[in-house]
């Protein structure tokens, strides 16, 4: 996993709070030797489930701190193994004194993520709910909060399993024509296996389109506004943020780097970057400055490109003709305050109309701006009954997806009823990446190894 082989039989210790002096800390032991490191430490093993004064002495019977003791006797506690919490004062010192006395009584210093991994050996929760862990530690923003907690609480796992549930009835069908070809029946020629595959591939889909909101709650929106020098950009990001983050002048070429910024767009963190103005230049300085824009625009799951209603129409045009392919990308017609008549006209650019009109300045249109935005990553209208996933489920998910539709090709050009049952095989094995049914062991390592030192 990290290096070092599987020591699943060690007792493992871990300060369970963050960094820094607080009010509470809390030392976590979990392992084997649980119940005889309590007894040589407090001089008796406490009441399951109780909570208990007691004194944490040294090696010598030094008192080092006093604070509440409880235990988890295995399997009933969250790794599965007996589970003994010191919950003493959150001084940095104090605390790693406690440490050094487990230490000495044989454990050993966690791995992070580690006490999470063993509830997942120890089928105390699946992958996908271990992995909700980290994502409500991680949270951002409400909705996200939530979303991590029906993770965790097995909504994702369940849709996941209940689509393998399908996967397997349609594999009765295949693998029956495969074990009886000489049946008067053709249970392949029966409308009733594509009828079932076909609605395990809808079913799939559902899954997907949830878990892309669940992977945006998450990770959110990378956002990268793009424009010519001075048309509006970092008014536009002023606006989008509520606080004066960049300078704002009449001057062209006022931003020189990247500028970053985060926001909340119904409950989706977003990442704005606002950028250098695109344009050529001798100036070194700038010339860097349109090169990381170009950078930002490439790395951006969406761009907001700036256009100046007030501008020529050749500045406009040029700019969205060379990111007219670019998938995401809205062109918003800025400073709708100044325009005229005639600037109205040329904002129609060969019969392609900007997608959204606003003021950055008078807030005019910016409420219709983020609705787009929020539509051009396929977020939903509420995410109330969202879950939390990430980039490697929407991965798997979509091979998933891929087998099915090869499967359903053998089904109907060829009848092949090995080669279906293969990617029936191969679609669940996808799946089962998910929950961890299916999982090498370096990529479970990876997996834990963001998670925190105690968690």
């Amino acid at each position: 996993m990290s290096g070092e082989p599987k020591s699943a039989n060690d007792t493992i210790c871990a300060i369970a709070t963050p960094p820094g002096a607080g009010g509470l800390g809390i030392v976590r032991i979990s392992g084997p030797d649980v119940q005889e490191s309590a007894g040589r430490l407090l001089g008796h093993l406490p009441n399951p489930r109780f909570a208990t004064l007691c004194d944490f002495p040294d090696e010598s019977g030094e008192t080092i701190d006093s604070g509440i003791v409880l235990y988890f006797p295995g399997p009933a506690s969250f790794t599965g193994e007996d589970v003994l919490e010191l919950q003493g004062h959150g001084g940095p010192f104090v605390l790693q004194q406690v440490m050094q006395r487990i230490l000495g009584l044989g454990a050993r210093i966690a791995r992070p993520g580690e006490f999470s991994e063993r509830a997942f050996l120890n089928d105390k929760m699946d992958l996908a709910q271990a992995e909700a862990i980290a994502d409500l530690i991680e949270s951002g923003t409400d909705v996200a909060a939530r979303a991590a907690q029906r993770s965790l609480q097995g909504e994702f796992s369940k849709r996941v399993n209940s689509l393998q549930t399908s996967l397997t009835e349609v594999r009765v069908f295949v693998e029956a024509a495969i074990d009886f070809p000489d049946e008067e029946i053709d249970f392949l020629a029966e409308s009733d296996v594509l009828q079932r595959l076909d609605r395990s591939r809808l079913q799939l889909r559902e899954l997907l389109q949830d878990a892309r909101q669940g992977r945006l709650l998450r990770d959110g929106i990378v956002l990268a506004i793009i424009g010519r020098p001075n048309a509006g950009k970092s008014s536009l990001l002023n606006a989008l943020s509520g606080q004066d983050s960049a300078i704002v002048t009449e001057i062209p070429g006022t931003t020189r780097d990247v500028l970053r910024e985060q926001i909340e767009l119904d409950g989706i963190p977003v990442h704005l970057a606002d950028t250098a103005g695109i344009r050529e230049t001798s100036d070194r300085i700038e010339a860097e400055g349109v090169r990381r824009a170009r950078q930002a625009l490439e790395s951006a799951d969406i761009v907001l490109l700036v256009e100046d209603v007030t501008a020529a129409q050749e500045e406009n045009a040029s700019l969205a003709a060379e990111l007219s392919s670019k998938t995401g990308c809205i062109r918003v017609a800025n400073k709708i305050d100044l325009e005229t008549a005639a600037n109205h006209e040329q904002t129609v650019q060969g019969g392609s109309a900007p997608d959204v009109r606003i003021s950055a300045k008078t807030g005019q249109g910016m409420d219709e701006l983020r609705a787009r935005i929020l539509a051009a990553v396929g977020a939903a209208d509420h995410t109330e009954g969202s879950f939390s996933a990430r980039q490697r489920h929407i991965d798997a998910l979509n091979r998933a997806g891929r087998h099915l539709a090869a499967g359903k090709e053998h089904l109907e050009v060829s009848l092949a009823g090995e080669l279906l049952a293969e990617e029936l095989r191969l679609a669940q094995h996808a799946l089962g990446e998910i929950t961890g049914e299916f999982l090498p062991d370096d990529l479970l390592g990876e997996i834990f190894s963001s998670f925190c030192i105690g968690k």
